[in-house]
């Protein structure tokens, strides 16, 4: 029996974009009819022309690396590089296009935590149909159920209809369900950011124990390098669909950090980038940011940062907003600033808003925003109307050359104004 548990060779998989399909048998033979006479599609939108229909995108291309049993492996990279697609295939919810997976022993997937969990159904009957569906016995449930339950911390509620269970306590109990399975190989993505951080610890715990103690395999997807960093011992890193480092934990963040983050560009169009959904946007459409004064986005701590967005108004909406979430290069939390209401917005208009901050607390190193318009009602409720998935990048740069070289692992992110000595006197003896 050979010592590997998971094995890729070649793989890729490639997905089509836009459209697929009419919806309907009779559709697709309009358009099909449509094509092979040389006319137009009668079912296309109006100044559609369909030529995105057979776009092809590579979310893996060519993916080899081998992991051995036993081992707890970080797999990282920026949004789409393809890091949930790899985990799929592995979990064969899809298959690869081309290449193949080997794998050794059974797997537990935690993609999407909760799923097949039913509102009407109590914590406890909830245990039971979630566990049927990873694989596991009415027996092996049975005897595992306290454990669960109580790893869930969840003893008061369990016989409580999940509907009325907050999302914490909903995502706590499923995972404690799907941490319970036997298996060989623990494949996760993103579930650790569940519950408060006392929970978040208890399961990094769980799956460190899974690794070191109970000699299973791990691979773990995060974008969190801290808990990539404490429950790791390997890192793959991935860059739009490619495999582009396998080694040290430490490494593997370095060249995480450095990716897609060269660039020091003062403008950034976002009227092409994702959204979170297809309601972002809608209201109010973030067009760009632009750094004001700048050559480059690289800023000295005594500097004030200046920048502008231009944005539209599709309806009339009071009150807006925006929140800018800093993040240090490896995806760590550093910080938020928020503005106040800066406008009633008139539908139809597009405006150009300016704004300034004091950076002088931010660390030296390199960092980036999450740009997120929003409303506040009377109630101080929030209501994001726009977040576009793409990053603006800026450096801080230290100016003090009596200072300290700034350690972000030890000192976190936030370089507090100077310790300033208000006396020193002898004392005779």
């Amino acid at each position: 029996m050979s010592d590997f548990a998971v094995k890729f060779e070649n793989v890729y998989k490639e997905y089509r974009l836009g459209a697929i399909g009419g919806g309907t048998l009779r559709d697709d033979l309009q358009s099909f009819m449509a094509r092979i006479r040389g006319k137009e599609d009668p079912n296309l939108k109006i100044g559609d022309t369909g030529g995105k229909r057979n776009d092809k995108f590579l979310a893996l291309n060519d993916i080899s690396f081998e992991i051995e049993k036993g081992s707890a492996v970080g797999i990282i990279g920026h949004n789409g590089a393809g890091k949930s697609t790899l985990l799929k295939l592995l979990s064969r919810v899809t298959a690869p296009t081309k290449g193949n997976i080997y794998v050794n022993g059974r797997i537990a997937s935690m993609l999407e935590v909760g799923t097949g969990f039913h509102p009407e159904l109590s914590g406890r009957e909830n245990v039971y149909l979630n566990g049927a569906i990873l694989g596991m016995s009415k027996a092996e449930i049975s005897r595992k159920f306290d454990e669960i339950v109580s790893f869930a911390e969840m003893e008061q509620f369990i016989d409580t209809p999940v509907k009325r269970y907050s999302s914490g306590m909903y995502v706590k109990l499923a995972f404690a369900v799907a941490a319970h399975l036997d298996s060989e190989i623990l494949v996760m993505d993103e579930v650790l950011a569940v519950g408060d951080m006392k929970f978040q610890q208890k399961c990094l715990g769980k799956m460190g124990d899974a690794a070191d103690k109970e000699g299973r395999t791990v691979l773990y997807v995060s974008h969190n390098m801290n808990t990539i960093r404490q429950l790791c011992d390997r890192c793959v890193v991935l860059e739009h669909g490619k495999l582009v480092y396998d080694g040290d934990v430490e490494d593997g963040i370095g060249v995480y950090m450095n990716q897609g983050a060269g660039s020091t560009a003062v403008f950034h169009d976002f009227t092409d980038a994702r959204r979170p959904d297809i309601d972002f946007g809608q209201k109010i459409f973030l067009e760009s940011f632009t750094f004001l004064g700048k050559e480059s986005s690289v800023f000295l701590p005594k500097e004030k940062m200046r920048f502008s967005i231009r944005w539209r108004a599709n309806q009339s909406i009071e009150d807006i907003r925006i929140r800018l979430e800093i993040l240090f290069a490896d995806s760590t939390p550093a910080g938020m600033t928020e503005s106040k209401a800066f406008k009633n917005a008139v539908a139809g208009e597009v405006y150009d808003s300016e704004f300034e901050f004091d950076i002088s607390n931010i660390a030296p190193g390199r960092y980036y925003f999450k740009i997120d318009v929003f409303t506040m009602n009377e109630f101080g409720t929030h209501s994001s109307v726009d977040h576009p998935l793409q990053y603006v990048y800026f450096d801080i740069e230290e100016d003090n050359r009596d200072s300290l070289i700034w350690q972000h692992n030890y000192w976190g992110h936030v370089k507090l104004n100077g310790l300033q000595c208000i006396d020193t006197v002898s004392i005779e003896e």
